[in-house]
């Protein structure tokens, strides 16, 4: 398995974030870790915390829950709803901090089949303000992207 990049670009002219990541699985495979709650646990967010779900119903108009924890102690939740489900193409939500909870980003999410069975995932976070999306980069979320995505090649590779 090859190990892939994670680009983050922060848009210029509106308050975005992108992020463009190539998995070595088709979309289903890709998808599916986004909508299972158990295996969304497995791998989202950085390595020194655990994921537990709190709500979660991946459907359009369903909403969604996480807790992150560290050492059995609640450090971060995070909250949405999803807008749109449509399965192996795309998904749409909102996702908010809890500790934000005015900073809620809009997250188009979509699924593109690559040649020889691989996806690439394309995440564009849509926020309110320059202000909030800069708190977001500030934030080290891309630690918590850029090893949630290792762990999701782990995973997609003790699959295979």
């Amino acid at each position: 398995m090859t190990k892939h990049e994670t680009e983050i670009v922060a848009g210029e002219k509106a308050p975005t974030i992108e992020i463009i990541r190539e998995f070595d699985a088709a979309p289903e495979r890709i998808f599916r870790a986004h909508i299972d709650p158990e295996l969304y646990a497995q791998w989202v967010g950085p390595r020194s915390v655990s994921t537990r779900i709190i709500r979660w119903d991946a459907r359009t108009g369903g909403e969604w829950a996480f807790a992150n924890d560290r050492d059995g102690k609640e450090l971060a939740s995070f909250f949405g709803s999803f807008h749109e489900v449509r399965p192996n193409e795309r998904i749409v939500w909102t996702f908010t901090y809890e500790g934000q909870p005015d900073g809620v980003a809009l997250e188009t999410l979509t699924f593109e089949e690559l040649e020889r069975g691989r996806t690439r995932l394309k995440v564009l976070s849509v926020v309110q303000d320059f202000e909030t999306r800069d708190a977001m980069l500030a934030s080290g979320m891309d630690v918590g992207v850029n090893e949630g995505f290792d762990k999701l090649d782990d995973l997609i590779a003790k699959e295979s």
